[in-house]
């Protein structure tokens, strides 16, 4: 008999799950449960990867329809190990960090394999983020290197570089030496073929991975000396101190995480999953690219940022079986005009996520969309993302009204906010979870991390509910946090960012209920002397500095704010003000 090879070996030992209409431990009496006791992935995202092209080697992998690009898993592998080389030809050593700073693209996925494959931590950056977010992020985690694209839609990106670093128009790509970004020494940017652009600053993606060798023995090497343990991915939330915390991932983390959401969508090989959600994310990330490649299926990017048409002709064209979205694509995917005239019978499954899922969008999506099998899925950055969600046997009136069971080697429960107890089935209180997918720490913050992970539970900040079955239902969150289109925003870093004007005295930033994307923020500002500020000029503040997606909707200049009696400020009086003022009283 031959011995199984070391890829067969990782495969063999992939776990199988099969997830039912109700938890194995029902009925519940305390809201408590622990998922399907399954073995995880052990391996690294990088030999993992490798057993993968190993047994499905000419099996599509990529289609980045913008780009024009097709790889079958053994093309992908050989971008992947020449990018591999050039980081190890750089002189970035295990645990060092990169910076992502793009929207979808092959470049994106190509530079997530090859850092898991040399130990070297990607770092996502957001790229609605402007200069003062950036330089936080890049100097938080000491950078080495800045992987960016050209520009997207207005945001040129180069040139926001050249504003916070203006030296750099003098420095040579080989030689950065940079007053706010200390630690970055090189900047790759995203070229496209036959770009004639060329930055002395900047080195182009094409050159660099041109710089290694696929078949470079020091690939294997570096491979051979990684845990899975390691830290691998850092991917930013809002911070509730005015900053944004890195959590950082484990090869564990995210691969067992990906594949188990994989599973619940009973993805095969054979699936063509398309993801229009931003890879900088980690539903995109892992939800997407690790989902459908840990199964040997095709990851299709339908464009670089999203947008409903694309995504509705990439589905028809690359006859997709699966979809990801949070609530707000699947919305403008329904209501574009040219709905009706897409055959989108190939969709099968897919994934809702990100923000509250509206109980009539699950319904539109499984009718008009041909996705019986559509899941919703809950988590947070913080657990890799997730920790519930839908599978093909909940019950229909479940799969829209709930987010699921707990996934496979992860606990949950729900505490009273109070006593720190365990409440009853069908009791309200704070969600906790806890198992292989809660995330080292947050970067560089212990105390934050002790903040938030306490005995090994993760504290959500969200409130949930429990049912006999083991079905979780999120009835609320911590009240600070607003969710704009799937976007975890803290009011305390708008605040905080606008503290900085110098004609604000006071600002109170709530979230408003809105349409189209869930809530949108509104600030009220107190000025420091009376008409002197006015909305556009405290809009432009902002839009210069802060992602647009933090941006107030709704400003408002007042003398005063509603308090209690003790001088607390009542942002829920703040908000009926609003809803009032806007008619928004019935959403």
């Amino acid at each position: 008999m031959t011995k199984p090879s070391y890829f067969d070996t990782i495969l063999n030992n992939v776990p199988r799950v099969n997830m039912g209409a109700r938890s194995a431990n029902a009925p519940l009496t305390q809201s408590y449960d622990k998922g399907p006791d399954v073995p995880l992935i052990e391996a690294t995202i990088g030999d993992f990867f490798d057993a993968i092209v190993d047994k499905y080697p000419e099996r599509a992998a990529l289609v980045s329809r913008h780009q024009n690009i097709r790889w079958t898993y053994q093309e992908l592998q050989q971008q992947v190990n020449q990018l591999a080389s050039a980081i190890i030809e750089m002189g970035l050593e295990i645990g060092d960090r990169i910076g992502i700073w793009s929207h979808n693209n092959a470049e994106w996925l190509v530079l997530q394999l090859a850092t898991a494959k040399v130990g070297v931590i990607l770092v996502n950056l957001n790229p609605a983020y402007r200069t003062f977010e950036l330089q936080y992020a890049l100097n938080k985690l000491g950078c080495s290197a800045l992987v960016l694209m050209r520009h997207f839609k207005t945001s040129d990106y180069a040139q926001m570089i050249g504003e916070l670093c203006p030296e750099i128009y003098h420095k040579s790509y080989q030689q950065l030496d940079l007053v706010e970004m200390p630690t970055v020494e090189r900047i790759i940017w995203i070229d496209q073929p036959g770009s004639d652009e060329d930055f002395n600053f900047m080195q182009k993606f094409s050159a660099w991975i041109a710089e290694g060798d696929a078949n470079d023995p020091r690939i294997a090497e570096r491979q051979a000396q990684l845990k899975n343990t390691d830290a691998i991915s850092v991917q930013f939330t809002s911070g509730t101190t005015g900053t944004p915390k890195g959590a950082t991932l484990s090869h564990r983390n995210i691969l067992n995480n990906g594949y188990f959401l994989g599973e619940s969508m009973n993805l095969t090989e054979k699936d063509r999953l398309c993801i229009p959600l931003p890879l900088y994310h980690c539903f995109g990330m892992v939800g997407g690219n690790l989902a459908i490649l840990t199964h040997g299926g095709c990851a299709v990017y339908p464009n670089d940022g999203f947008d409903p048409l694309t995504v509705l002709q990439t589905v028809e064209e690359e006859r997709c079986t699966g979809l990801l979205g949070v609530p707000t694509m699947f919305i403008a995917e329904l209501d574009h005009p040219e709905f009706e005239s897409f055959d989108l019978s190939s969709l099968r499954t897919g994934i809702m996520g990100g923000s509250s899922c509206p109980i009539e969008v699950m319904r539109r999506v499984i009718d008009k969309m041909h996705m019986s099998g559509v899941t919703i899925a809950y988590g947070m950055t913080e657990t890799s993302p997730a920790s519930c969600q839908t599978n093909e046997h909940t019950p229909l009136e479940k799969r829209v009204s709930t987010v699921g069971l707990v996934l496979p080697a992860i606990e949950v429960k729900i505490i009273d906010t109070e006593t720190g107890d365990t409440v009853a089935i069908g009791g309200t209180g704070e969600l906790l979870t806890r198992g292989y997918s809660v995330m080292k720490g947050y970067w560089g913050s212990r105390f934050k991390t002790h903040e938030a992970i306490q005995d090994g539970w993760m504290h959500t900040g969200d409130l949930a509910t429990m049912d006999a079955d083991g079905y979780i239902n999120v009835v609320g969150r911590s009240k600070d946090m607003i969710i704009r289109g799937g976007e975890n925003i803290y009011p305390v870093e708008i605040e905080n960012y606008l503290y900085r004007h110098p004609k604000i005295r006071d600002v109170q930033v709530v979230g408003i209920p809105d349409e189209r994307y869930g809530e949108v923020l509104a600030a009220w500002i107190i000025a420091k002397k009376p008409d002197s500020l006015t909305e556009d000029e405290v809009r432009q503040f902002c839009l210069e500095h802060i992602a647009h997606y933090k941006v107030p909707t709704y400003y408002r200049f007042v003398s005063e704010y509603p308090m209690t009696i003790t001088g607390k400020i009542q942002k829920f009086k703040i908000i009926e003000l609003m809803k009032a003022e806007l008619g928004l009283e019935s959403i």
